[in-house]
Protein backbone atom coordinates (compact mmCIF):
# COMPACT_ATOMS: atom_id res chain seq x y z
CA UNK A 1 0.00 0.00 0.00
CA UNK A 2 1.63 3.66 -0.86
CA UNK A 3 2.48 5.46 1.91
CA UNK A 4 2.81 2.98 4.52
CA UNK A 5 5.85 0.82 3.84
CA UNK A 6 8.40 3.62 5.04
CA UNK A 7 7.43 4.10 8.51
CA UNK A 8 4.85 1.92 11.36
CA UNK A 9 1.71 0.82 10.74
CA UNK A 10 -0.67 1.32 14.22
CA UNK A 11 -3.18 -1.44 14.20
CA UNK A 12 -6.68 0.03 15.52
CA UNK A 13 -9.41 -2.50 17.89
CA UNK A 14 -11.87 0.24 18.73
CA UNK A 15 -14.80 -0.37 21.01
CA UNK A 16 -17.18 1.87 23.23
CA UNK A 17 -15.33 2.60 25.92
CA UNK A 18 -11.43 1.37 25.00
CA UNK A 19 -8.72 1.87 22.40
CA UNK A 20 -6.65 -0.95 21.75
CA UNK A 21 -3.36 -0.32 19.60
CA UNK A 22 -0.68 -2.61 17.89
CA UNK A 23 2.39 -0.83 16.37
CA UNK A 24 4.20 -3.13 13.44
CA UNK A 25 6.60 -1.85 11.47
CA UNK A 26 6.51 -2.82 7.36
CA UNK A 27 8.02 -6.53 8.39
CA UNK A 28 5.44 -7.07 10.96
CA UNK A 29 7.47 -7.01 13.92
CA UNK A 30 5.39 -6.13 17.02
CA UNK A 31 7.08 -2.51 17.93
CA UNK A 32 4.48 -1.46 20.83
CA UNK A 33 1.16 -1.70 22.09
CA UNK A 34 -1.57 -0.15 24.31
CA UNK A 35 -4.94 -0.02 25.75
CA UNK A 36 -6.59 3.35 26.14
CA UNK A 37 -9.92 4.96 27.30
CA UNK A 38 -11.79 6.48 24.38
CA UNK A 39 -12.43 10.02 26.85
CA UNK A 40 -10.29 12.84 26.08
CA UNK A 41 -7.86 11.77 28.76
CA UNK A 42 -7.46 8.54 26.99
CA UNK A 43 -7.07 10.44 23.60
CA UNK A 44 -4.45 12.32 24.96
CA UNK A 45 -2.41 9.29 26.31
CA UNK A 46 -2.76 7.33 22.97
CA UNK A 47 -1.55 10.63 21.05
CA UNK A 48 1.55 11.36 23.36
CA UNK A 49 2.45 7.30 23.51
CA UNK A 50 3.15 7.47 19.37
CA UNK A 51 4.45 10.31 18.98
CA UNK A 52 7.48 8.36 19.05
CA UNK A 53 6.57 6.82 15.67
CA UNK A 54 6.44 10.27 13.40
CA UNK A 55 6.48 8.37 10.43
CA UNK A 56 3.21 6.02 11.43
CA UNK A 57 0.08 5.24 9.20
CA UNK A 58 -3.18 4.45 11.47
CA UNK A 59 -5.50 1.11 9.96
CA UNK A 60 -9.07 1.72 11.70
CA UNK A 61 -11.06 -1.13 11.04
CA UNK A 62 -15.06 -0.43 9.78
CA UNK A 63 -13.99 3.34 9.49
CA UNK A 64 -17.27 4.16 7.71
CA UNK A 65 -18.69 2.40 11.27
CA UNK A 66 -17.98 1.79 14.03
CA UNK A 67 -14.63 2.86 13.66
CA UNK A 68 -16.09 6.19 12.22
CA UNK A 69 -15.79 8.79 15.64
CA UNK A 70 -11.85 7.85 16.13
CA UNK A 71 -11.11 7.95 12.19
CA UNK A 72 -12.69 11.16 11.69
CA UNK A 73 -10.85 12.64 14.29
CA UNK A 74 -7.78 11.35 13.78
CA UNK A 75 -8.18 12.86 10.37
CA UNK A 76 -8.90 16.28 11.58
CA UNK A 77 -5.62 16.04 13.63
CA UNK A 78 -3.98 15.34 10.10
CA UNK A 79 -3.07 12.06 10.60
CA UNK A 80 -3.18 9.53 8.13
CA UNK A 81 -5.82 6.44 8.35
CA UNK A 82 -6.66 3.57 6.09
CA UNK A 83 -9.74 1.91 6.01
CA UNK A 84 -9.21 -1.68 6.81
CA UNK A 85 -12.24 -4.31 5.73
CA UNK A 86 -13.51 -6.37 8.34
CA UNK A 87 -13.05 -9.59 6.26
CA UNK A 88 -9.05 -9.10 5.35
CA UNK A 89 -8.85 -8.82 9.14
CA UNK A 90 -11.52 -11.60 9.90
CA UNK A 91 -9.17 -13.61 6.83
CA UNK A 92 -5.90 -12.70 8.61
CA UNK A 93 -7.03 -13.46 12.11
CA UNK A 94 -7.84 -16.92 11.29
CA UNK A 95 -4.92 -17.94 8.79
CA UNK A 96 -1.57 -16.57 11.21
CA UNK A 97 -2.94 -18.57 14.24
CA UNK A 98 -4.92 -21.25 12.93
CA UNK A 99 -7.93 -20.68 15.13
CA UNK A 100 -10.98 -17.41 14.61
CA UNK A 101 -10.64 -16.42 18.86
CA UNK A 102 -10.87 -13.19 18.86
CA UNK A 103 -9.09 -10.62 21.68
CA UNK A 104 -8.66 -6.82 21.38
CA UNK A 105 -5.10 -7.71 20.73
CA UNK A 106 -5.30 -10.12 18.21
CA UNK A 107 -7.74 -8.10 16.46
CA UNK A 108 -5.43 -4.58 16.63
CA UNK A 109 -2.30 -7.22 15.44
CA UNK A 110 -4.36 -8.20 12.36
CA UNK A 111 -5.44 -5.21 11.15
CA UNK A 112 -2.04 -3.77 11.40
CA UNK A 113 -0.76 -6.78 9.42
CA UNK A 114 -3.54 -6.66 6.75
CA UNK A 115 -2.53 -2.39 6.19
CA UNK A 116 1.07 -3.70 5.72
CA UNK A 117 0.14 -6.49 2.93
CA UNK A 118 -2.91 -5.03 1.53
CA UNK A 119 -2.07 -2.70 -1.66
CA UNK A 120 -4.92 -0.03 -2.38
CA UNK A 121 -7.16 0.26 0.84
CA UNK A 122 -8.79 3.77 1.09
CA UNK A 123 -7.25 6.54 2.76
CA UNK A 124 -9.98 8.03 5.38
CA UNK A 125 -10.49 11.66 4.05
CA UNK A 126 -12.46 14.06 6.09
CA UNK A 127 -15.77 14.93 4.41
CA UNK A 128 -18.15 17.68 6.79
CA UNK A 129 -20.46 17.67 4.31
CA UNK A 130 -20.59 14.19 3.84
CA UNK A 131 -20.83 13.08 7.21
CA UNK A 132 -23.58 15.68 7.77
CA UNK A 133 -25.57 14.32 4.60
CA UNK A 134 -25.05 10.62 7.13
CA UNK A 135 -26.39 12.08 9.99
CA UNK A 136 -29.69 13.80 8.07
CA UNK A 137 -30.03 10.08 6.55
CA UNK A 138 -29.72 8.24 9.81
CA UNK A 139 -32.12 10.59 11.34
CA UNK A 140 -34.54 10.89 8.48
CA UNK A 141 -34.38 6.38 9.05
CA UNK A 142 -35.14 7.03 12.64
CA UNK A 143 -37.97 9.61 12.16
CA UNK A 144 -39.54 6.62 9.10
CA UNK A 145 -39.36 4.49 11.63
CA UNK A 146 -41.01 6.63 14.29
CA UNK A 147 -43.75 7.06 12.14
CA UNK A 148 -44.51 3.50 11.54
CA UNK A 149 -44.94 2.86 15.09
CA UNK A 150 -47.08 6.00 15.67
CA UNK A 151 -48.99 4.56 12.99
CA UNK A 152 -49.74 0.95 13.87
CA UNK A 153 -50.81 2.35 17.47
CA UNK A 154 -53.30 4.96 16.21
CA UNK A 155 -54.91 1.81 14.01
CA UNK A 156 -55.25 -0.21 16.97
CA UNK A 157 -56.90 2.22 18.77
CA UNK A 158 -59.11 3.13 15.92
CA UNK A 159 -59.96 -0.41 15.05
CA UNK A 160 -61.17 -1.00 18.59
CA UNK A 161 -63.52 2.51 18.55
CA UNK A 162 -64.80 1.40 14.33
CA UNK A 163 -64.24 -1.88 14.19
CA UNK A 164 -64.26 -2.79 10.12
CA UNK A 165 -63.37 0.27 9.25
CA UNK A 166 -59.40 -0.08 9.16
CA UNK A 167 -57.83 2.09 6.57
CA UNK A 168 -54.50 0.77 5.55
CA UNK A 169 -52.79 4.06 3.95
CA UNK A 170 -53.98 5.96 7.36
CA UNK A 171 -52.66 9.80 7.53
CA UNK A 172 -53.43 12.23 10.27
CA UNK A 173 -56.25 13.62 8.33
CA UNK A 174 -58.13 10.78 7.52
CA UNK A 175 -57.92 9.62 11.07
CA UNK A 176 -58.86 12.86 12.47
CA UNK A 177 -61.81 12.12 10.07
CA UNK A 178 -62.44 8.99 11.15
CA UNK A 179 -62.54 9.73 15.13
CA UNK A 180 -64.75 12.54 14.66
CA UNK A 181 -67.43 10.11 14.21
CA UNK A 182 -67.22 8.20 17.79
CA UNK A 183 -68.06 9.81 20.92
CA UNK A 184 -67.79 6.70 23.76
CA UNK A 185 -69.43 7.12 26.67
CA UNK A 186 -67.74 3.80 28.70
CA UNK A 187 -64.98 4.84 30.60
CA UNK A 188 -62.66 2.60 28.31
CA UNK A 189 -63.72 4.17 24.99
CA UNK A 190 -63.11 8.02 26.21
CA UNK A 191 -59.50 6.54 27.13
CA UNK A 192 -59.32 5.03 23.81
CA UNK A 193 -60.38 8.54 21.81
CA UNK A 194 -58.07 10.58 24.27
CA UNK A 195 -55.17 8.32 23.09
CA UNK A 196 -56.35 7.98 19.55
CA UNK A 197 -55.66 12.22 20.17
CA UNK A 198 -52.29 11.84 21.40
CA UNK A 199 -51.26 9.71 18.60
CA UNK A 200 -52.88 12.03 16.20
CA UNK A 201 -50.78 14.83 17.57
CA UNK A 202 -47.32 12.79 17.29
CA UNK A 203 -47.81 11.51 13.89
CA UNK A 204 -48.58 15.17 13.13
CA UNK A 205 -45.66 16.68 14.17
CA UNK A 206 -43.16 13.17 13.00
CA UNK A 207 -44.76 14.14 9.38
CA UNK A 208 -43.54 17.68 9.77
CA UNK A 209 -40.26 16.78 10.65
CA UNK A 210 -40.16 14.17 7.85
CA UNK A 211 -41.02 16.93 5.34
CA UNK A 212 -38.36 19.37 6.62
CA UNK A 213 -35.32 16.51 6.49
CA UNK A 214 -36.97 15.23 3.36
CA UNK A 215 -36.15 19.08 1.43
CA UNK A 216 -33.20 19.48 3.54
CA UNK A 217 -31.28 16.03 2.36
CA UNK A 218 -32.81 17.13 -1.23
CA UNK A 219 -31.34 20.35 -0.94
CA UNK A 220 -27.85 18.71 0.19
CA UNK A 221 -27.67 15.81 -2.59
CA UNK A 222 -28.15 18.91 -5.11
CA UNK A 223 -25.11 20.70 -3.61
CA UNK A 224 -23.09 17.58 -3.70
CA UNK A 225 -23.67 17.78 -7.64
CA UNK A 226 -25.38 13.91 -8.00
CA UNK A 227 -28.09 13.22 -9.96
CA UNK A 228 -29.02 10.05 -8.57
CA UNK A 229 -32.67 11.43 -8.36
CA UNK A 230 -32.47 11.56 -12.05
CA UNK A 231 -33.11 7.44 -11.85
CA UNK A 232 -37.03 7.06 -11.38
CA UNK A 233 -37.94 5.36 -7.96
CA UNK A 234 -34.72 7.18 -6.40
CA UNK A 235 -35.81 10.01 -4.00
CA UNK A 236 -33.74 12.57 -1.98
CA UNK A 237 -33.66 10.22 0.88
CA UNK A 238 -32.77 6.81 -1.19
CA UNK A 239 -29.70 9.10 -2.91
CA UNK A 240 -28.85 10.54 0.48
CA UNK A 241 -28.30 7.18 1.91
CA UNK A 242 -25.83 5.96 -1.68
CA UNK A 243 -24.29 9.31 -1.08
CA UNK A 244 -23.58 9.08 2.31
CA UNK A 245 -22.40 5.09 2.40
CA UNK A 246 -20.77 4.11 -0.53
CA UNK A 247 -18.34 7.46 -0.11
CA UNK A 248 -16.02 7.15 -2.81
CA UNK A 249 -17.60 5.26 -5.65
CA UNK A 250 -13.63 4.77 -6.98
CA UNK A 251 -13.05 2.26 -4.51
CA UNK A 252 -15.10 -0.15 -6.15
CA UNK A 253 -13.22 -1.67 -8.94
CA UNK A 254 -16.12 -2.77 -11.78
CA UNK A 255 -19.75 -2.92 -11.20
CA UNK A 256 -20.05 -6.58 -10.00
CA UNK A 257 -17.72 -5.57 -7.27
CA UNK A 258 -20.64 -2.76 -6.50
CA UNK A 259 -22.99 -5.27 -6.92
CA UNK A 260 -21.80 -7.49 -4.52
CA UNK A 261 -21.51 -4.64 -1.91
CA UNK A 262 -24.99 -4.07 -2.42
CA UNK A 263 -26.15 -7.84 -1.94
CA UNK A 264 -27.40 -7.88 -5.18
CA UNK A 265 -25.53 -9.65 -7.09
CA UNK A 266 -26.73 -14.03 -6.95
CA UNK A 267 -23.95 -16.11 -5.38
CA UNK A 268 -23.29 -19.17 -7.40
CA UNK A 269 -24.44 -22.42 -5.57
CA UNK A 270 -23.71 -24.69 -8.61
CA UNK A 271 -22.90 -28.25 -7.91
CA UNK A 272 -21.28 -31.00 -10.20
CA UNK A 273 -23.33 -30.30 -14.14
CA UNK A 274 -26.12 -28.72 -12.15
CA UNK A 275 -25.89 -24.72 -12.30
CA UNK A 276 -27.84 -22.69 -10.45
CA UNK A 277 -27.77 -19.12 -7.96
CA UNK A 278 -28.86 -18.39 -4.79
CA UNK A 279 -30.07 -15.11 -3.26
CA UNK A 280 -27.20 -13.12 -1.37
CA UNK A 281 -27.99 -12.10 2.75
CA UNK A 282 -24.51 -10.34 2.40
CA UNK A 283 -23.55 -6.60 1.49
CA UNK A 284 -25.21 -3.39 2.37
CA UNK A 285 -28.66 -4.01 3.62
CA UNK A 286 -29.62 -0.32 3.53
CA UNK A 287 -29.03 0.18 -0.07
CA UNK A 288 -30.02 -3.18 -1.24
CA UNK A 289 -33.84 -1.71 0.69
CA UNK A 290 -33.17 1.22 -1.42
CA UNK A 291 -32.80 -0.66 -4.66
CA UNK A 292 -35.70 -2.61 -3.75
CA UNK A 293 -38.10 0.40 -3.11
CA UNK A 294 -36.76 1.98 -7.11
CA UNK A 295 -37.54 -1.31 -8.08
CA UNK A 296 -41.08 -1.41 -6.77
CA UNK A 297 -41.67 1.77 -7.95
CA UNK A 298 -40.56 0.96 -11.82
CA UNK A 299 -42.83 -2.12 -11.83
CA UNK A 300 -45.49 0.00 -10.62
CA UNK A 301 -45.24 2.49 -13.12
CA UNK A 302 -45.40 2.78 -16.81
CA UNK A 303 -41.12 2.36 -17.09
CA UNK A 304 -38.63 0.57 -18.86
CA UNK A 305 -38.26 -0.70 -15.25
CA UNK A 306 -41.66 -2.64 -16.06
CA UNK A 307 -41.37 -3.40 -19.51
CA UNK A 308 -37.71 -5.34 -18.59
CA UNK A 309 -39.31 -7.13 -15.64
CA UNK A 310 -42.17 -8.27 -17.77
CA UNK A 311 -39.58 -9.55 -20.10
CA UNK A 312 -37.79 -11.68 -17.52
CA UNK A 313 -41.44 -12.82 -16.47
CA UNK A 314 -41.98 -14.53 -20.10
CA UNK A 315 -39.14 -15.73 -19.95
CA UNK A 316 -40.02 -18.29 -17.05
CA UNK A 317 -38.38 -16.41 -13.90
CA UNK A 318 -40.99 -16.39 -10.67
CA UNK A 319 -42.06 -12.68 -9.75
CA UNK A 320 -39.42 -12.72 -6.93
CA UNK A 321 -36.85 -13.65 -9.35
CA UNK A 322 -37.58 -11.34 -11.75
CA UNK A 323 -37.45 -8.70 -9.17
CA UNK A 324 -33.53 -9.31 -8.27
CA UNK A 325 -32.75 -9.33 -11.86
CA UNK A 326 -34.14 -5.83 -11.59
CA UNK A 327 -32.72 -4.98 -8.58
CA UNK A 328 -29.15 -6.02 -10.12
CA UNK A 329 -29.82 -3.76 -12.94
CA UNK A 330 -30.35 -0.80 -10.86
CA UNK A 331 -27.35 -1.17 -9.16
CA UNK A 332 -25.51 -1.14 -12.44
CA UNK A 333 -27.26 2.07 -13.36
CA UNK A 334 -26.53 4.04 -9.56
CA UNK A 335 -22.76 2.56 -10.04
CA UNK A 336 -22.59 4.09 -13.42
CA UNK A 337 -24.32 7.07 -11.82
CA UNK A 338 -21.97 7.96 -9.28
CA UNK A 339 -19.10 7.30 -11.97
CA UNK A 340 -20.69 10.09 -13.93
CA UNK A 341 -21.27 12.61 -11.16
CA UNK A 342 -17.30 11.96 -10.16
CA UNK A 343 -16.15 12.81 -13.48
CA UNK A 344 -18.51 15.62 -13.73
CA UNK A 345 -17.40 17.14 -10.52
CA UNK A 346 -13.78 16.58 -11.40
CA UNK A 347 -12.74 13.61 -9.50
CA UNK A 348 -11.45 11.46 -11.91
CA UNK A 349 -12.27 7.95 -10.96
CA UNK A 350 -9.09 6.08 -12.07
CA UNK A 351 -8.73 3.20 -13.72
CA UNK A 352 -12.56 3.91 -14.81
CA UNK A 353 -13.27 5.14 -18.95
CA UNK A 354 -16.05 6.71 -16.90
CA UNK A 355 -20.01 6.51 -17.22
CA UNK A 356 -23.09 7.89 -19.40
CA UNK A 357 -26.33 9.19 -18.38
CA UNK A 358 -27.92 7.78 -21.13
CA UNK A 359 -28.60 4.58 -18.79
CA UNK A 360 -32.02 3.32 -17.55
CA UNK A 361 -33.06 0.36 -15.92
CA UNK A 362 -33.41 -1.85 -18.58
CA UNK A 363 -32.81 -1.45 -22.27
CA UNK A 364 -34.46 -3.42 -24.87
CA UNK A 365 -32.22 -5.88 -25.17
CA UNK A 366 -30.39 -6.48 -21.83
CA UNK A 367 -27.27 -8.47 -21.34
CA UNK A 368 -27.43 -9.20 -17.55
CA UNK A 369 -29.04 -11.60 -15.50
CA UNK A 370 -28.89 -13.16 -12.98
CA UNK A 371 -25.84 -15.11 -13.13
CA UNK A 372 -23.94 -12.35 -13.47
CA UNK A 373 -20.82 -12.36 -10.80
CA UNK A 374 -18.91 -10.32 -8.57
CA UNK A 375 -15.67 -11.64 -10.45
CA UNK A 376 -12.59 -8.96 -10.53
CA UNK A 377 -11.06 -7.99 -13.83
CA UNK A 378 -12.49 -5.12 -16.21
CA UNK A 379 -15.99 -4.45 -16.11
CA UNK A 380 -18.29 -5.82 -19.53
CA UNK A 381 -21.21 -3.11 -20.53
CA UNK A 382 -24.55 -3.83 -18.83
CA UNK A 383 -26.48 -2.44 -21.29
CA UNK A 384 -25.86 -1.55 -25.23
CA UNK A 385 -25.51 1.98 -26.25
CA UNK A 386 -28.75 3.29 -27.42
CA UNK A 387 -29.24 5.13 -30.35
CA UNK A 388 -28.06 8.49 -31.20
CA UNK A 389 -31.12 11.11 -29.59
CA UNK A 390 -33.08 8.21 -27.78
CA UNK A 391 -33.42 9.38 -24.09
CA UNK A 392 -33.08 6.01 -21.90
CA UNK A 393 -33.02 7.97 -18.47
CA UNK A 394 -36.15 8.10 -16.92
CA UNK A 395 -37.37 11.22 -15.09
CA UNK A 396 -37.08 11.18 -11.33
CA UNK A 397 -40.03 9.79 -9.41
CA UNK A 398 -42.54 12.29 -8.16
Amino acid sequence: MSGTKKGVIIGVDLHKMSVTIEVVDTHERLLGTGRFATDQAGYTALQRYVKQWPDRVWAVEGANGAGRPLAQRLVTAGEQVVDVPAKLAARVRLFDTGHNRKTDALDAHSIAVVAVRTDGLRMVVEDGELEALRMLTDRRDELARQRVQTVNRLQRLLSELLPGQRKRDLSAAQAKTMLATVRPRDIAGKTRRRMAVEEIADLVAVDSKLKKIKAELKAAVLERGSTLMDIYGVGPAGAARVLADVGDVTRFADRNRFASWTGTAPLDASSGEQTRHRLSRAGNRRINHVLHVASIVQIRHDTKGRDYYRRKLAAGKTPMEALRCLKRRLSDVVYRQLLADAKAAGAGPGGHCGATLQSSAADSHPLIDTSDQPLPGPARPTLRRPPPGRKTLTPSAP
